[in-house]
């Protein structure tokens, strides 16, 4: 209710603060300076500004009770609740404020105004209490136009400002009340470039028309002769200055232009996540609005190297804790990481994706976890039935993960920890696919893993020698595992044993 209060004491002060600028203020210093008028004329001439004014506040203020309605059906009602389109129907009223504005001016204002004035003075004419020509009623309507467009581009600025907090008001008991936010939903877009364009153009315009129509006054009753050539002189001066102004205000546009564009695109590839700081080469205010968006990337940067440092640790705790369960297979997930991690780097994977299938080998065994203890921990020859649980641990695994609600760039995990037992022949599980039907990442974590369960020690036996458990790799490519992914594990072990030879 505060904030609405606020908003209409501010709009009425504005409206009043133009109107004395513009009617007040230009509008009638230029009709008592320009016409000479006999005193008894001065009070004629008041009595119809006075008339006038009267009539326009009274025209004026019926559409402005129109305009301000859907505004007080939400802030100056009895009843507490509010629909949510009565909020956005109030929101688009206040989005929409400052252009109503200009249309009260040009319409009732400036007609409420220049209809009785004109009606009156051509009265007070017909009766000889004002001795000027019918034609003047032509240079104030001229002149009143001219009035009206200042005070509406004065009014229109001013009152931006005031719809702001009404606004933010409105979005908020929007979020807070339905979850929408109303501007979200919003199709009017005033131009900057217009605005500039047109106050350019018409502050710079307005004075020597105003000077013009003035002077015309003051010639046609000294010297009606001069006004051919006055009129000459003053359409090129009026040319001149319109060409001027139009490209001064192209000048200041594409000064604002050019900055706010490159913030613009700046802020797109933000969101597209490329993070990058933007070269500051201003020194006017746009300098600290790069300023603060070099900040920004910074601290986005900042804190997405602890997010993804949280990450690793977060998937490291979990590998390590589902190997800390079984003594015998400790290490086990994070080897199969290390061994997955060299196999798509010899396959020159990108980092994005060497990564993810980190991540993805780090918890190949998560559901490992939804297996009895007396069926995982088992030391002896696992029976069928035993066998068969212990071959659900991938599906489930699926399950696990999938519940913490990963995000979209994450989700490519998910196939590896499903599928790093299927075989290329088809006789894998969980889904006994075949070939390039098994996702990509689980072809190669099988790789990986299957090297390190040959090599590692159990309580039953011990791990076989590592040219053993090559040789068992080179006799299933092709039937068991992927050719390309057996082949390069193999490249790549024997180029860092060669290393290592050469090292020692």
């Amino acid at each position: 209710m505060e904030i609405f209060q606020q908003f209409q004491r501010t709009i009425i002060k504005n409206y009043l603060l133009g109107s004395f600028i513009a009617v007040f203020g230009v509008g009638s210093v230029f009709i008592f300076q320009t016409l000479s008028l006999k005193e008894d004329e001065f009070i004629s001439m008041g009595s119809i500004i006075f008339l006038s004014i009267v009539t326009m506040f009274g025209f004026e203020f019926l559409v402005y009770r129109k305009h301000i309605r859907p505004l007080k059906d939400v802030y100056i009602r009895k009843d507490p609740s509010i629909d949510l389109e009565v909020l956005v129907t109030a929101y688009n009223q206040a989005e929409r404020f400052p252009l109503l504005t200009v249309k009260r001016i040009l319409l009732p204002h400036f007609l409420g105004l220049s209809v009785p004035s004109t009606l009156l003075t051509v009265v007070f004419i017909h009766e000889g209490t004002l001795s000027i020509p019918y034609s003047y009623i032509l240079y104030a309507w001229f002149g009143a136009f001219l009035v009206a467009i200042l005070h509406a581009l004065i009014e229109f600025f001013l009152t931006f400002k005031a719809c702001h907090h009404l606004q933010v008001d409105l979005i908020r008991k929007s979020r807070t009340w339905y979850g929408v936010d109303p501007s979200n939903q919003s199709t009017l877009f005033i131009s900057l470039k217009q605005k500039i364009l047109a106050a350019s153009l018409f502050l710079a315009l307005f004075p020597i028309l105003l000077f013009s129509l003035a002077s015309q006054i003051r010639l046609s009753i000294a010297d009606s002769t001069l006004l051919v050539d006055y009129w000459k002189w003053a359409g090129i001066l009026v040319l001149i200055i319109t060409v001027l102004a139009f490209y001064g205000a192209i000048l200041i546009f594409k000064n604002i232009e050019g900055p706010v564009m490159e913030l613009v695109n700046r802020f797109e590839k933000v969101e597209q996540g490329h993070v990058a700081p933007s070269l500051n080469t201003y020194t006017d205010e746009f300098s600290h609005l790069f300023s603060g968006f070099n900040h920004m990337v910074e601290a986005i940067n900042l804190r997405d190297q602890k997010n993804q440092q949280l990450l690793d640790q977060f998937f490291a705790v979990v590998a390590g804790t589902l190997d800390a369960r079984d003594p015998y297979t400790a290490g086990h997930s994070k080897r199969v990481a290390e061994y997955s991690v060299l196999i798509a780097r010899q396959c020159k994977w990108s980092l994005e994706e060497i990564d993810l299938l980190n991540k993805s080998a780090l918890l190949h065994d998560i559901g490992k976890i939804g297996i009895r203890d007396d069926v995982l921990l088992k030391e002896g020859r696992l029976t069928d039935e035993e066998f068969d649980q212990i071959k659900r641990h991938p599906a489930i695994g699926e399950e696990i993960v999938k519940g913490v609600q990963l995000t979209e760039e994450l989700l490519p995990i998910l196939p590896g920890i499903r599928h790093h037992h299927e075989r290329i022949d088809g006789f894998g599980y969980p889904d006994r696919l075949k070939g390039d039907k098994i996702p990509v990442f689980g072809r190669l974590i099988a790789v990986a893993d299957a090297f390190d369960a040959m090599t590692s020690d159990r309580p039953y036996r011990k791990g076989m020698p590592y040219e053993k458990a090559f040789s068992i790799l080179k006799e299933g490519r092709g039937t068991q595992w992927d050719k390309e992914f057996v082949d390069a594990f193999l490249k790549r072990m024997e180029l860092d044993a060669g290393n290592i030879r050469e090292t020692g």
